[in-house]
């Protein structure tokens, strides 16, 4: 079936629900720094993705850093963005709500997560939270579910976190999770870098390191870029940056395949037939950092060498939106199963 086809079918069953006055399909993905929702909209499917936070926070700080509201604080900002999200892209009460989940070991910020959510209306017919990394491995391997029905190793690499995991039929097995490998720290490395390439004469924000790292970050062409700031009585002061956007990169492929080849070896030790049948199945990568071009080829090659066997590694169309996607399906399908 070609895509074309498939969403014509999906937009043919949307209708078809809204004929027959069923609650609306919600797929919603909540990121440290971006959230996708994907959901109804009369006869076709509607997707925003925008900043995790209020435009009125005087901290300016994103909402949900380590995936869910880990504290009092948190849980109410939260609640208050959940509010505003409903409002304005009004959606109905009467609705199926599937939330694409970090892996986190966080008790308190999980029960946080469902009662805000418990208390924003939606979600009426039907709630559930589902594996992040599985909801994102949807649109890539399939038109409809079909990976559910899979056996597969998933990776997120997340804004916050490196995230590994196989799939089995949609059981999920072997959840790792690590903070050591994420988007955050390259922003971190990134700054640091421009300042060490400048001799200290730029320092500049993680916000703004992240902003080279979506926009000029490249694996199979960088270009060295001019940027200026302000230094007080000194005026503005112009410099090029060269090597302090991809070399933090480099490092951060190079300690990702590490983690995924330790992970491998724990998959194979702990369930040898998921893990042989897995390596015949393409890895599915996601999240934030499979944005940045020519990462995920490259990704590919090292995680290669690293095995010592061929690697065939896919990802989404759009990976900041990916997981959302892959929610709305499940959603939909769960709604028409009830």
């Amino acid at each position: 079936m070609t895509n074309d086809a498939a969403a014509a079918n999906r937009a043919g069953a949307t209708r078809e629900s809204a004929e027959r006055d069923v609650p609306t399909a919600i797929g919603v993905k909540f990121g440290s720094s971006r959230t996708a929702l994907v959901f109804d909209d009369g006869d076709a499917e509607t997707t925003v993705c925008l900043p995790s936070c209020l435009a009125d926070d005087d901290d300016g700080e994103f909402m949900l850093r380590s995936g869910v509201p880990a504290t009092a604080r948190d849980a109410e900002r939260f609640e208050r963005f959940v509010r505003e999200l409903c409002e304005r892209h009004d959606l109905p009460a009467e609705s199926a709500v599937v939330y694409a989940m970090p892996t986190v070991d966080d008790r308190v910020g999980l029960a946080n997560f469902g009662t805000a959510v418990g208390e924003c209306g939606l979600g009426a017919a039907l709630t559930r939270g589902v594996p992040e990394s599985l909801c994102a491995s949807i649109p890539p391997l399939g038109d409809g579910i079909e990976a559910v029905d899979e056996v597969f190793v998933a990776v997120n690499l997340g804004a916050t976190n490196l995230e590994a995991c196989a799939y089995r039929h949609g059981t999920r097995l072997l959840p790792f999770v690590s903070a050591e490998v994420s988007g955050d720290r390259v922003d971190r490395r990134i700054a640091e870098a421009v300042e060490a390439e400048t001799d200290g004469r730029v320092t500049i924000a993680p916000a703004t390191a992240r902003e080279y790292k979506e926009i000029h970050a490249d694996f199979g062409g960088f270009e060295p870029f001019t940027d200026a700031v302000e230094q007080g009585s000194e005026g503005v002061h112009e410099f090029t940056v060269e090597r302090g956007v991809m070399e933090p990169l480099d490092d951060y492929l190079d300690d990702a395949v590490a983690e995924l080849g330790e992970f491998f070896s724990r998959l194979a030790n702990s369930h040898m037939k998921t893990f042989q049948l897995a390596r015949a199945r393409p890895l599915v990568v996601s999240g934030g950092m499979a944005c940045v071009p020519g990462l995920v080829g490259e990704l590919e090659s090292r995680l290669a060498a690293e095995l010592d066997r061929p690697v065939d590694v896919v990802a989404p169309d759009d990976p900041t939106t990916a997981a959302a996607e892959g929610a709305h399906r499940l959603a939909v399908r769960l709604r028409d199963a009830a």
